[in-house]
This record gives structure tokens, C-alpha cells and sequence, in this order.
């Protein structure tokens, strides 16, 4: 087993890649939170937790009971690392919310959150995942900038790997 655990929701498959991809470039094992336990982030010392936004601004549905449970979870002393997948076109007031929408549940956790992103490169107009002009996480937009999402994936990789 990995140290590191991948933990996503997906509808439409995006995300899923995503984070297959990433568990690629970070040996680390992936769960689908739709069939997860939220105690099978107790095996990790470092979690890395994906949605997509879906409608205006929404978590995609898999977290709407996970995410409950995992703000009861004790992340003291993870790390814990964010990845969003949004439309900046289309929903430009709220892209990549969803990893908005996690970072504050569990912002109160006593745990490090790691991977920041510069919002340079992008194109939307607001974001719950913007805190003073970074991202809480790496934002993917494969609607319009699927070009740029793989070499997005491999560099922020290499920016956790330092973080760790």
C-alpha cells in the first residue's frame, strides 16, 4: 500500500482519469468515493481528494454523503492535497468550486494542505477555490484547455512530490 491515497468522484469520467493519472505519477492508490469508507483515509499519511463542479457551482454528487463523514474524520497531521475539475467557459463564476467547497470543510481539520496553484493560464471570472490569487488545488479544464491538462497533472505532481 501507497502512502498516498487518492480519493475522487466522477460522473462523467474526467475525474476518474485524472486521478488515475495521478496515481500513476505518484505510486499512490485510488478510491472511488462512491464505494469508499471515509476510514480508509485513516491508511494514509497523505490524501488527495478530486471533484468535479457540477451545475452552478456544486460538488459532484458522490461527495454530497462523503464529504459529511469525512468532515467528522481526525486529519490531524495529513496532508491533504485538492484537484478540481471545471468549466471556466461556460461556468465562469464557478469554476473548479467544488474544491472550494471541500477546502472549506476542512480547513478547520488540523491538517497541511499542499499544492497550491497559480490562477495564471486560466480563464474564468470567480472561483471558491481562489485564495488571495492561488488555488486551493490544481484546477483541470478539459472542456476548454484539455491541451493543457496533461502537462497540468505531470507538473503539479512534481510540486507534491517536493511538498511531501
Amino acid at each position: 500500500m501507497s502512502d498516498i491515497g487518492i480519493f475522487y468522484g466522477s460522473t462523467g469520467g474526467n475525474t476518474q482519469d485524472a486521478a488515475k493519472e495521478l496515481a500513476k505519477l505518484l505510486d499512490a492508490d485510488v478510491h472511488n468515493v462512491y464505494k469508499a469508507s471515509v476510514d480508509e483515509l485513516n491508511n494514509y499519511e497523505t490524501i488527495i481528494l478530486g471533484s468535479s463542479t457540477w451545475g452552478v457551482g456544486e460538488l459532484q454528487d458522490d461527495w454530497e454523503d462523503f464529504l459529511p463523514k469525512l468532515q467528522c474524520l481526525k486529519l490531524e497531521g495529513k496532508k491533504v492535497a485538492l484537484f478540481g475539475l471545471g468549466d471556466g467557459e461556460s461556468y465562469a463564476d464557478t469554476f473548479v468550486d467544488a474544491i472550494g467547497i471541500i477546502h472549506n470543510a476542512l480547513k478547520e481539520q488540523d491538517c497541511q494542505f499542499i499544492g497550491k496553484v497559480s490562477t495564471d493560464g486560466y480563464e474564468y471570472d470567480e472561483s471558491l477555490a481562489e485564495i488571495d490569487g492561488m488555488f486551493v488545488g490544481l484546477p483541470l479544464d478539459d472542456d476548454n484547455q484539455s491541451d493543457l491538462s496533461p502537462q497540468r497533472l505531470i507538473q503539479w505532481a512534481e510540486q507534491l512530490k517536493t511538498e511531501l
